[in-house]
């Protein structure tokens, strides 16, 4: 999850234009205004990392990854809770530069980008787990907390006793899965409101000298569903048919149906499917807009669904909402981005992940018919002995196959006898084999203490596949071609 967080009162330029309009600062003096804070910020940070006896570590390379860097910091420190490290780097960030507009002759501030410190505050939170605030030092000073809801719960779970076990930010084993499922719903945005006001507190101790603090919105929300498999042929035995008909056969009618949204003739965002081959494993991913639903085999053990949200706004459902004369209404609306609609977001990111995981579902899983063919065509070997496979395009093992489904056979069974009257090129002892082959492979089963065999349920389908096979489709098709 990826939280921003805002000084309503000067995050955009008209705002921080009043604020030094009521101080009777001139505008062409917003730099020196901004400069204070600046080393404020850099003076709390050099702070904070005095305390904790650590270093700020200064990042010049630009393919330099954070995230393997604190992996290797909590291998040394361990995972308890407390600042891990900080990191510095210069980095693009917004602000705003003095214009004086000569046609209305009035001087105020307009948007601009620009470059400067920015640091990256990694901690172990006790509620959010492994976190990370990015601080930037130049006014407005927005602030960005990442977060993941796994290293939540795998703290929850810690508190409860709950046993689990962890694979990146995946749980590859939960002692009671349902206990923990209802944990994970019973997230409270108050809570983490409390906990994002204490980092923006230890981070940015400047935004006391604007009234109000900081609001909290949302930019970017995942949330996925595991299916986790015990062993991972079991996954990969069914993935990659997921996999080929989720590409070929989801349309975009499919992905606005997943999201809960009807497709129309008016929208015009982005739609699309995607394949990618990734460490961790195979993704698929749709996307509608700024909504995205993706596929993974996660380690090839996990089967995870997850739909992420880039415009909270994308979604609609029923809230309360005030108008600019201060009526208030309830009806369906967009959804606001601020983190108190993150609960009305679960519940829609969870169907979301329903409704594709039930269109999974429907697909047809090979196994069952690879299986069963295997088990005609394979040879298998018995006391010694070693019995070939049926071939279905062959003409004898057609004939024998079609012989042992008459009409006839089907009340009173058939024997060696019975069978040869049909089979009259085969002698009695090469009808035993052949009797012998159809047991071997559980296409017949023999009657205790007698001499008779009946079908299978398995031989009838066999037999019934091989003559839908000629009758409908190879005879048809061969037919089409010119005759030799």
């Amino acid at each position: 999850m990826l939280i921003f967080g805002t000084l309503p009162g000067i995050c955009y330029a008209g705002g921080m234009t009043s604020f030094l309009f009521e101080r009777k600062i001139r505008i062409f003096d917003y730099p020196k205004v901004a400069e204070p804070f600046r080393n404020r910020i850099r003076g709390n940070a050099e702070k904070m990392a005095a305390e904790a006896g650590i270093e700020i570590e200064f990042i010049r390379r630009r393919n330099f990854r954070k995230e393997d860097r604190v992996k290797e910091i909590l291998a040394k420190r361990g995972g308890h809770p407390g600042l891990v490290c900080i990191f510095s780097a210069m980095e693009p960030c917004s602000t705003y530069k003095p214009w004086h507009n000569k046609q209305s002759g009035k001087t105020y501030l307009i948007p601009d980008d620009g470059k400067c410190l920015h640091y990256y505050f990694y901690f172990v939170d006790e509620d959010l787990g492994l976190c990370h605030v990015r601080v930037p030092t130049w006014l407005p000073c927005r602030l960005q907390v990442c977060f993941n809801g796994h290293n939540w719960l795998a703290g929850q779970l810690s508190r409860l006793g709950i046993g689990y076990r962890m694979a990146d930010n995946a749980f590859t084993h939960i002692a009671d899965w349902h206990r923990a499922q209802r944990v994970s719903n019973g997230w409270e945005a108050k809570r983490i409101h409390a906990r994002l006001n204490t980092l923006a507190r230890q981070c940015c101790p400047i935004y006391r000298d604007f009234a109000g603090g900081y609001h909290w919105s949302v930019d970017q929300c995942e949330y996925a569903t595991d299916i986790v498999f015990r062993r991972q042929a079991d996954l990969q035995a069914i993935y990659e048919n997921l996999a080929r008909t989720a590409i070929h056969t989801v349309k975009p009618d499919n992905i606005a149906t997943f999201l809960g949204r009807k497709l129309n003739g008016h929208y015009e965002g982005e739609m699309g499917n995607c394949f990618n081959i990734r460490i961790e494993g195979t993704r698929i991913k749709h996307t509608m807009g700024p909504v995205s639903l993706k596929l993974y085999d996660k380690f090839g053990l996990i089967l995870r669904i997850e739909t992420t949200v880039n415009d909270l706004t994308f979604f609609k459902h029923y809230r309360e909402v005030e108008h600019r004369d201060g009526s208030r209404e309830t009806k369906w609306a967009s959804m606001q981005k601020t983190i108190y609609s993150l609960p009305a977001l679960r519940e829609l990111l969870e169907a979301a992940n329903r409704r594709y995981l039930e269109f999974l579902s429907a697909i047809e899983d090979p196994r069952a018919g690879r299986n069963k063919l295997d088990r005609l065509s394979q040879p298998v070997e018995q006391e010694g002995r070693r019995y070939s496979g049926f071939n279905l395009f062959d003409p004898e093992d057609e004939n024998l196959l079609c012989s042992i489904v008459r009409g006839e056979f089907n009340i009173s069974g058939l024997q060696n006898k019975t069978l040869r009257r049909h089979l009259s090129q085969h002698s009695s002892s090469q009808i035993s084999r052949l009797l012998k082959r159809l047991r071997t492979h559980g296409l017949v089963k023999k009657v205790g203490h007698t001499y008779k065999y009946y079908v299978t349920a398995f031989g009838k389908e066999v037999v019934t596949t091989a003559l839908k096979l000629r009758e409908l489709v190879i005879i048809p098709q061969l037919s089409l071609g010119p005759a030799q």
